[in-house]
């Protein structure tokens, strides 16, 4: 992004100055019998700014995403912040893409209304590229910091005394990345497909032949990879038949090396002449470059696979060329072999709000158990106690974690001494251990609001989506404990009127 584009974005949080037809946020009004997401949420944010306190505070960490040097009074209006807000966490609470949440930006009239606009212009229609650009401007920090006056503004509503105590819960989960399933060949195809086109587009650009037939190589390559995908060793008792359909196999996988080694090559020489040639466009030369490398260890993987016979160490394989943080990761479960994602930790409390979380990337859970929960005890000092699951135990980490909190009810593997037998069948230690697996409905919950896959690009983008889907989930119990609020009022003001008639 240059930064004169990016001056223009956004100016404002919130224009405080009601226009000719504008329903006050305050005074928008919900179907509280709706079991919904959508009302909950919007509930949530009306809460959120209806409150003054909570208002400021959620305005001051808005601005740190505003340019340095940006004038809120002068330039061209881009998207308020409070806007960005709303729909950033209206598309990870429903679990939508950019499409639905244009859509529904659009055409859906309460949302309108919560991102302020007047009967007088209902024909405003936002662009999609607008949502997501200003969309991608919220950062994990910032998010971070909403979520816990988020959680904050819930416990305020909740906890019957300011001297209760947070007792925590602590689970991790798979987020899958938005990739395909990967072999080795498959990703030697994605990375040769990139290097021809884009290599293509840019030479085109630039006046350089020899790109005239890429779509005829694509093509060559993807018959080439097609015909090594259909063919699978023999299964026949026959040793002899057994060897001539190896051959077959490594004929087919070395022709399509060959053609793929040629095109690569091809890309080499075109980009060594654009550099010649004074080409500025440093960041789709070094894209092409990057997918050469993959290309490069692809074939080297494969001829030490299929022809040398290796076994590929799994540290030295990649599993996306496009998502390269993604993991393979197995967690045992029935019927889910392996996922393709990343880990993500989270601390849920007993109100059902998400205190924390963390992206693992290569970490296991006994290695983020103390960092998560002093993370945690930062930023919400009244965490008395967390349970966590037998995956989160090692030989240090129970003394370290009975340094951070008063109560830790954390399995041991293994064999159990007589004193964790003790421990660990305690009717307090037995009854935490039953509550514990309240977890899951908490990882539930999240997968079906955003969290079951990432729609975004990159480690970045896969931070800041699981960061805004967790503001999202906690501002819809926000919500939904006001509705049942407002729902116990109402119940309460109908027997009243019943009973005096």
């Amino acid at each position: 992004m240059c930064k004169s584009w990016g001056e223009k974005l956004v100016r404002k949080v919130k224009e405080m100055q009601m226009k000719l037809g504008e329903v006050d946020i305050a005074g928008i009004q919900f179907d509280l019998r709706s079991r919904d997401e959508i009302p909950q949420l919007l509930i949530g944010l009306q809460h959120i700014w209806c409150t003054p306190e909570l208002r400021q505070q959620v305005f001051a960490i808005l601005e740190k995403i505003v340019p340095e040097g940006t004038s809120p009074d002068t330039g061209r209006p881009g998207m308020e912040l409070w806007k960005v807000l709303v729909l950033g966490t209206l598309r990870l609470n429903c679990n939508w893409d950019f499409d639905k949440v244009h859509e529904m930006a659009n055409q859906h009239s309460t949302l309108r209304q919560m991102l302020g606009h007047a009967f007088m212009d209902q024909s405003y229609q936002y662009p999609i590229q607008t949502i997501k650009d200003n969309v991608q401007l919220l950062t994990p920090f910032v998010l971070d910091e909403i979520n816990q006056v988020v959680v904050k503004a819930g416990h305020n509503l909740v906890k019957k005394n300011s001297g209760a105590g947070l007792n925590g819960r602590c689970d991790s989960f798979v987020v899958e990345t938005d990739v395909h399933y990967p072999t080795d060949i498959n990703l030697l195809l994605d990375a040769v497909r990139k290097v021809i086109e884009l290599t293509a587009r840019l030479c085109n650009a630039h006046g350089i032949d020899g790109w005239r037939q890429s779509g005829h190589n694509l093509n060559k390559t993807k018959k080439l990879y097609r015909r090594a995908q259909r063919l699978k060793a023999s299964n026949s008792p026959d040793e002899a038949k057994k060897a001539k359909q190896q051959e077959i196999i490594k004929e087919a996988y070395l022709a399509y090396l060959e053609v793929a080694q040629q095109f690569i090559e091809r890309a080499q020489a075109s980009i060594a002449l654009l550099e010649q040639k004074g080409c500025c466009e440093l960041l789709k030369l070094l894209t092409i470059s990057s997918y050469i490398g993959h290309g490069q260890r692809q074939i080297d993987q494969i001829k030490r696979r299929v022809v040398l016979g290796e076994v590929i160490p799994h540290n030295e394989k990649v599993f996306s060329i496009f998502e390269e943080h993604t993991e393979w990761i197995r967690k045992g479960k029935a019927g889910v072999p392996q996922e393709l994602g990343l880990k993500v930790c989270i601390v849920e409390d007993q109100h059902r709000f998400i205190l924390h979380y963390r992206v693992m990337e290569k970490e296991t859970d006994d290695q983020i158990a103390v960092t998560i929960t002093q993370e945690a005890r930062q930023r919400f000092p009244d965490l008395n106690s967390c349970s966590y699951d037998k995956g989160f135990h090692n030989a240090t980490n129970r003394g370290e974690l009975e340094t951070i909190l008063d109560r830790v009810v954390l399995p041991k593997k293994g064999k159990l001494s007589q004193q964790d037998k003790e421990r660990e069948h305690s009717p307090e230690f037995i009854q935490e251990r039953r509550r514990h697996s309240g977890i899951e409905s908490a990882i539930n919950a999240v997968e079906n609001h955003g969290l079951d896959r990432c729609l975004d690009h990159g480690l970045e983008g896969f931070t800041r989506y699981v960061a805004l889907a967790v503001v999202a989930r906690n501002m819809q119990v926000l919500g939904r404990i006001l509705q049942q609020k407002k729902l116990k009022w109402l119940k309460k003001r109908q027997t009243h009127y019943r009973l005096a008639a």
